[in-house]
């Protein structure tokens, strides 16, 4: 019966392969029929798959949608029981999240526009995410294949995505005006896929150019540099493009005639030709060059943080040398306010901090640790050996300083991310529970990054629970991490570079400085250089200075990479760096813009003013008035005349330098550092009892030049010198005098006089 069944069956075809054919044809059509009822037609996988893959088709959807975004169920806990990994990182274990968890039942085989997981997106059923996916859409046809076609599980197998292409890769913007960005997949196995509707976008200016869900760049009337990142899975790729200042043909003109006019003068410098360049793309004139009083004002508060004397300006306008600013610039460098001031900087990215523990225990410590600093930088350590001798630190506080560094910075986490952001631009937090949303770093990376520092013991020396003094840091024997999600064995592993061997007993610490010192390192230059930038110059090439990433990249490439250069070739020599960055024509520039380049704050055609940092405002108020700070502080007493630049520790009583964003120490970012206006600010500026302290001393020089013998507008003359490093103009002179005629008391006249200087803003900001 059977038999003869099987026959009429077949007689039915005329060949196995008419057969096979037609099966398929039966079987594609079943499984697009729940969208065909619902008015849409299926997905067509592209010619690189056969197949509608979970990696490929749904986790895009699942990012695109935000549905495993941080604020849904991507975060740590997820949301209401369901859990998906942050931004679709871990594919498999989605998979298993949507398919098999909650007894299968958020999706549904045999009727599959049934499936929780649609109706929910859809707001077909209550979803406290709103509506993510509108029926009919690409994102929920793709979704619904993938259920029909029996929710095929990732595969070893499957097609990945190895890398994003941007079409265009970069361009000029006309202001007020879109343009379309294509972004393509290419696959492992060759294919390439438009994934422009399936990406996520994201612009690094978005008040200058707005990026939309489907990759259409918008433009207002802002102009400047914009990066656009597009996602799609594990791949970034970025675009560049740049809106001219120049808003018509004559202001065109009119810039490129005074580039034209600098183009002899720059084009020998190796800072300045790289900016000139950038002025021309876009449509930016400089601001003029600053007189010789505001440079030498300018450059000592950066090198020194120190304001210069009235003496000093005098012998410097006196000088008629072509070659004077470099020849002060080198007198700087030699001060020991050079070494006091950047080692300031540099406890707080080390994080040499006196809090939290019993001071009196602790400042010893931080003291060595802060003498250190200053002695390297004082002798011009080069820097590859400055960190070196700090990563591969061992013994005791007494015997090696650096080891204080071990003291703040105990723990797995705390090497990876410290080391990461000051010594390679690097902020890695993200990739300690997921990979980092906008870069490469994953977690083994975080993780074999960690596992350098598995090794690092410590021993003995505990004054009390809490504070380690004596603590001894050496080198164990053996020392392992485990990937929290894998439980692997990770391997020491520096970002982006190859496996340490195991088979040597070497520290691996050690390993580590060799590889980031090493001249063909991409970061660990490119991070210094960018760090003194910013601080000369008032913004990183790279912004935040330590956050290095494609999707943040430099606003000038070909200036970081010649100053990197150049940095590596000089054997790392600091302060030859710095004479190069104060040197050049943009550091001169004045900080007032011009009809040119009013609103850069990219291109530095201009000097970009900034607060002084609240140490170096301190010192500067007890400078001018020549009554210095009483610091306290376990034990006892700081020596008197000790500076605010001097102090070991952020752990020192000091009401003014908190007002004014002195750090806790906390982390290895410099945005720790507050510079921010704030009502406390102005408040600690008119009732602090330190200023007042120091207006009314009667060994101050308020007291001293009211009494002083010699007439009014020379008095006058010097105050301003003492206070804003230059001469006053004919009005300012004209009104201080009037005033200081008409205040019967002396001593008062040239308080208020004081004051109102100090309270400037041409006092607070080095311009």
């Amino acid at each position: 019966m059977n038999r003869s069944i099987n026959r009429v069956a077949c007689s039915r075809w005329k060949s196995s392969s008419e057969m096979q054919m037609t099966t398929g044809l039966l079987r594609t059509l079943l499984m697009a029929l729940p969208a065909l009822l619902l008015g849409s037609q299926p997905a067509v996988a592209g010619p690189e798959s056969s197949r509608v893959t979970f990696g490929l088709d749904v986790a895009p959807v699942l990012t695109r949608s935000g549905c495993n975004s941080g604020g849904c169920h991507g975060k740590a806990a997820g949301q209401n029981g369901f859990r998906l990994s942050l931004l679709g990182f871990e594919p498999g274990d989605d998979y298993a999240a949507i398919v098999r968890e909650s007894g299968g039942r958020r999706i549904s085989r045999t009727d599959p526009a049934r499936s929780l997981l649609l109706l929910k997106a859809t707001g077909a059923v209550p979803h406290g995410g709103g509506r993510p996916l509108s029926p009919g859409s690409e994102g929920y046809r793709a979704v619904l294949n993938w259920i029909a076609s029996g929710a095929v599980p990732p595969s070893p197998g499957d097609p990945t995505v190895t890398r994003v292409v941007v079409e265009p890769a970069s361009g000029l913007l006309v202001a007020n005006s879109s343009r379309q960005l294509k972004v393509s997949a290419v696959l492992s196995n060759g294919a390439r896929r438009d994934v422009t509707r399936a990406a996520v976008y994201q612009s690094n200016e978005p008040d200058l150019a707005s990026v939309d869900a489907n990759g259409l760049v918008r433009t207002g009337v802002k102009r400047g540099l914009v990066t656009v990142m597009a996602r799609f899975g594990e791949q970034i790729a970025t675009f560049h493009g740049a809106v001219p200042f120049t808003r018509t043909p004559a202001q065109a003109e009119a810039v490129s005639r005074r580039l034209a006019s600098l183009t002899p003068r720059l084009d020998a410098s190796p800072v300045d030709r790289h900016l000139l360049r950038q002025w021309r793309q876009m449509g930016v004139a400089p601001s003029d060059p600053v007189d010789d009083v505001a440079y030498l004002r300018r450059v000592s508060f950066d090198i020194c943080g120190t304001a210069p004397t009235p003496a000093e300006i005098d012998a410097f306008l006196a000088d008629r040398s072509p070659d004077k600013r470099s020849r002060w610039v080198d007198r700087l460098l030699e001060r020991p306010e050079y070494a006091a001031y950047f080692g300031l900087k540099w406890a707080d990215i080390l994080q040499n901090r006196g809090a939290g523990y019993s001071t009196s225990k602790q400042r010893a410590g931080t003291a060595l640790f802060s003498n250190w600093i200053r002695q390297a930088l004082a002798a011009n350590m080069p820097y590859d050996r400055f960190a070196s001798e700090i990563l591969t630190a061992t013994g005791s506080q007494a015997e090696n300083p650096p080891t204080v560094w071990y003291r703040t910075v105990r723990k797995g986490p705390e090497y990876v991310e410290s080391v990461a952001q000051a010594f390679l631009g690097v902020r890695i937090q993200c990739a300690q529970c997921h990979h980092h949303p906008a870069e490469r770093w994953s977690q083994s990376d975080y993780y074999g990054f960690a596992a350098i520092f598995a090794r690092v013991g410590r021993k003995g020396g505990f004054a009390d629970a809490e504070v380690p003094t004596e603590e001894v840091i050496y080198v164990k024997d053996g020392g392992s991490v485990q990937h929290p999600r894998t439980g692997a064995t990770m391997h020491p592993r520096p970002l982006g570079g190859p496996e340490f061997g195991e088979a040597t007993l070497e520290d691996p610490r050690a390993q580590l400085a060799r590889w980031m010192t090493s001249e063909s390192n991409p970061f660990f230059a490119r991070t210094l250089v960018n760090r003194m930038w910013a601080h000369f110059l008032g913004r990183g090439l790279v912004d935040p200075i330590d956050d290095s990433r494609s999707t943040n990249p430099p606003s000038n490439p070909e200036l970081l990479d010649a100053l990197s250069r150049e940095f590596v070739r000089s054997k790392f020599d600091v302060k030859q760096l710095i004479r190069t960055l104060v040197g050049s024509y943009a550091y001169q520039l004045q900080s007032a813009p011009n009809e040119w380049n009013a609103g850069d704050t990219q291109t530095f055609a201009r000097f970009y003013p900034r607060r002084l940092s609240a140490e170096v405002l301190l010192d500067a108020f007890s400078q001018a008035l020549e009554v210095p700070t009483e610091f306290t502080g376990g034990p006892g007493r700081f020596p008197a005349g000790t500076r605010a630049i001097e102090l070991p520790d952020e752990n020192v009583p000091a009401t003014f330098l908190d007002v004014f964003g002195r750090p806790a120490r906390r982390t290895a970012c410099e945005c720790e550092r507050a510079d921010a206006p704030a009502l406390a600010q102005a408040l600690e500026l008119v009732n602090s009892a330190e200023i007042q302290r120091k207006l009314t001393a009667p060994t101050g020089y308020a007291l001293r030049i009211s009494k002083d013998p010699r007439a009014h507008p020379e008095k006058v003359r010097e105050v301003f010198l003492k206070v804003l490093g230059r001469t006053p103009s004919a009005d300012e002179l004209a009104a201080s005098l009037e005033h200081v005629r008409q205040e019967p008391d002396g001593a008062s006249a040239y308080r208020s006089l004081l004051w109102s200087l100090l309270a400037t803003n041409e006092f607070l900001f080095n311009h």
